[in-house]
């Protein structure tokens, strides 16, 4: 499932998002958890965006564990994209890719 989960978040494009739950759904999947587990150990952070997968809420959560200094990492990464990240969240119905 490792491979597939990052085979799927590399087709995210930039200035979009998607959310732990559509990458489990594609997956036939409702282990929304392992795959934030799977993607906390992205081993390559320059060909797998994980930063572009939020919660279904919109909510920025944790990049790379759950440092308060990653999210923010991770809010930067997606504004420099161009996606806005307003009070934690991201707006869902403007930036969301559906795989």
């Amino acid at each position: 499932m490792k491979e597939e989960v990052y085979t799927l978040c590399q087709r995210i494009p930039k200035g979009k998002v998607t959310t732990y739950k559509e990458i489990a759904r594609t997956l036939d999947s409702k282990a929304y958890q392992a795959i934030g587990q799977i993607l906390k150990k992205n081993p390559d952070i320059k060909t797998i965006p994980c930063h572009r997968v939020v919660k279904s809420n919109g909510e920025v959560n944790g990049y790379f564990g759950s440092n308060p200094a990653n999210k923010i990492k991770k809010e930067n990464l997606l504004s420099a994209e161009g996606v806005e990240v307003k009070e934690g969240k991201v707006n869902l119905k403007k930036h969301f890719f559906h795989l």
